[in-house]
């Protein structure tokens, strides 16, 4: 702040640089659009290697060359992506409805609903239980909501029926920052109650009422519908709770360990797998029994507690019919309800069998569908969508045509990579697998025509682990898409990902092998060649963008000139954002070409500019030559960047010449 002196004394002042710092943005940030066997659909996920994919995504699967795509990018330098799941075409999100009681007069309460489509769902199970509520409230509740196969359990305390709350269940659940990962909640009867408790709860224990003078039990009943073949329904269940003798718990939580011990070891011998989880009730003076049916039962049991055990303790735990505990409900599980449960209108989570069509992965711009996903991520650099063309099942030399058209889909997405600022990466189709082949499509076939993007051929010869590692055919976008986060990682994004630096991790052969000649033949059309090289292995040996070829004289002929301009362009959009709303004058202008000036250099040290001096390499302009007092006037500070890009050496030409003769002085 200025200092305004008062009094006879020495005053500090601290006046600013003017020095604002910009950053080099990523350069390699992968998003692959696609098919995978699990995850939310259509909503792009951050991960940082396959283990995330497989936590969040389900790792391989046969049907899904996306999960191939992101496994071969990390395995060949790829540090970070984005992932969108697109499901396959017919498949259908599994749900269930819950009702506030059961028999007659129920209601429908809340109808959970997958968050994405597929079988995976028919293992998610929710809980509802009124711990820690109080007794008046009688619209509030706690959800658990668990996804058995990966075990990820999400928790949602004292949400409400009452849409008057900020704790009302949907807005909750719901909520796309902080809500369930897993599904959607919807009230389905805003008359409804809240859902009917899940487990058997009884009402208030008498501790005092506890003997241990004999051998006291339980007698237990475990309903487990469409069990496995050959899986008997436990009946009668006889269990002895307190031997003669022991130590009489001195709590209710100590009391509900018991149970679940005795009950357990019971059980284990009728119904190998199953279980039986005790708690203290929602009053914490009582018991509640939650049944687990465990592996290969679709469906969990429900637990009716009889009296027909001498020195019986049904009566004294409060749970037998007399004592009226609460309906028994077996977990609400997803596609697999039972009405019997006070759980209805199941729909089954289904995969379905037909893969995303062309309308599936291009998706809609107004629901952030497909590639529209990725508008709502702040940064991605390069985009692969390997179904964009995918073979068919049955013939992996044949485009599965009838489904996905190539042109369509890279179209949007290049039209999407121009807004973006990113770089597409364009497979080669299946049944382009020869020479002549790949020159009719480069030539005429391939109708996306940009400097944002590349095509590679021919496809590659790979590993499959689902199938005991014998080799597959796989489009080659996720491949270069490491090779290029390598490349940018160890040289500079001005570094072109070719050569025979540039080795392909994990490929064991090529669907056609070229050689120099035919090699010669397509990278005048701008179509970049894969090569077997001895020694090197396999490697990328073409490095041009899809409007490289030699008869266009594109000044964005080759791959690292266009990605270095858009990393610039990038760069300074996102480090010059300070500039606007400020004074337009040489002031601003002299900060700015400081500024600007300072990043250029710092690339000019790396080499990422030809040229033998800082003049030569770049040049930033920002004066009154650039802006004009008009230009002011309307509000608009000009700036002229400009760089002497380094173009590799594509060709190199090695002249012999025979000396004879030579006389030595």
């Amino acid at each position: 702040m200025p200092v305004s002196p008062t009094y006879p004394g020495v005053y500090i002042e601290e006046l600013s640089s003017g020095v604002r710092t910009i950053s080099g943005v990523a350069t390699s940030i992968t998003a692959f659009v696609g098919y995978t066997a699990r995850g939310l659909d259509n909503r792009a996920k951050r991960i940082f290697s396959f283990a995330d994919f497989e936590r969040h995504f389900g790792g391989l699967a046969a049907d899904s060359e996306l999960s191939y795509a992101v496994s071969h990018y990390f395995a060949n330098g790829g540090s970070e992506a984005y992932v969108v799941r697109v499901p396959k075409n017919d498949a259908k999100a599994a749900l269930i409805t819950a009702e506030d009681s059961a028999g007659a007069g129920a209601k429908k309460a809340l109808t959970f609903t997958a968050l994405s489509k597929g079988a995976w769902a028919n293992q998610v199970v929710v809980d509802v239980d009124y711990d820690g509520i109080p007794v008046a409230d009688t619209k509030a509740f706690n959800l658990t909501i668990t996804d058995r196969t990966t075990g990820v359990t999400e928790t949602f305390a004292n949400v409400t029926m009452d849409t008057a709350k900020s704790s009302f269940v949907e807005a909750v659940v719901n909520d796309p920052d902080t809500g369930s990962q897993l599904v959607s909640v919807k009230v389905a009867d805003a008359t409804a109650g809240r859902p009917v408790q899940t487990g058997l709860a009884g009402g208030d224990i008498d501790l005092t009422a506890l003997k241990n003078d004999n051998d006291y039990g339980l007698r237990l009943t475990l309903d487990v519908p469409e069990t496995a073949p050959n899986t008997p329904v436990v009946s009668q269940l006889p269990v002895v709770v307190i031997a003669k003798g022991d130590a009489i718990p001195g709590s209710i939580l100590g009391l509900a360990k018991l149970v679940e011990r005795t009950v357990n070891l019971a059980l284990g011998a009728k119904l190998p797998g199953a279980s039986v989880r005790v708690t203290p009730s929602a009053s914490g003076k009582g018991l509640r029994l939650m049944a687990d049916a465990g592996p290969g039962r679709p469906v969990d049991p429900t637990i009716t507690v009889t009296t027909a055990v001498a020195n019986d303790l049904a009566a004294t735990l409060k749970l037998d019919g007399a004592s009226n505990p609460s309906k028994n409900v077996s977990h609400y599980n997803l596609g697999k309800g039972r009405a019997a449960d006070a759980q209805i209108d199941a729909v089954a989570g289904e995969d379905g069998t037909v893969l995303p069509k062309s309308a599936d992965l291009i998706g809609s711009q107004a629901q952030f569908t497909g590639i529209y996903a990725l508008l709502k991520v702040d940064l991605f650099n390069i985009l692969c969508i390997p179904d964009a063309t995918r073979a068919l099942a049955s013939n992996p030399k044949a485009l599965d045509s009838a489904n996905v058209d190539p042109n369509s889909i890279y179209s949007a997405a290049m039209t999407m990579c121009k807004e973006r600022r990113a770089f597409l990466l364009v497979d080669a189709p299946p049944n382009v697998n020869t020479v002549d082949s790949a020159v009719d499509w480069k030539s005429s076939g391939l109708k996306v025509h940009d400097t944002n993007g590349a095509a590679y051929f021919p496809r590659l010869r790979m590993p499959d682990p689902l199938n005991d590692f014998q080799l597959r055919t796989f489009a080659p976008s996720g491949v270069v898409a490491g090779l290029l986060a390598r490349t940018d990682a160890t040289r500079g994004v001005w570094k072109a990902p070719a050569g025979v630096d540039a080795r392909l991790t994990g490929v064991q052969g090529l669907v056609y092998e070229l050689n120099d000649q035919e090699n010669g033949a397509l990278n005048p059309l701008g179509l970049n060649c894969f090569r077997t090289f001895p020694v090197y292995g396999t490697v990328c040996w073409g490095a041009r963008t899809l409007t490289g070829a030699d008869a266009e004289g594109s000044e964005w002929k080759y791959v690292p000139v266009r990605r270095l301009a858009l990393f610039l362009e990038e760069t300074l959009y996102r480090g010059s954002k300070w500039v606007v709303f400020e004074p337009n004058d040489e002031s601003l202008w002299a900060q700015i070409r400081l500024n600007i000036t300072a990043f250029m250099q710092s690339l000019f040290r790396q080499g990422a500019f030809a040229g033998a001096s800082p003049r030569e390499a770049y040049l930033v302009k920002c004066d009154k030559e650039t802006t004009t007092q008009d230009d002011i006037n309307r509000g608009i500070v000009n700036i002229l960047v400009g760089f002497a890009p380094l173009k590799p050496a594509e060709f190199v030409i090695i002249k012999i010449q025979q000396l004879a003769g030579q006389v030595q002085a």
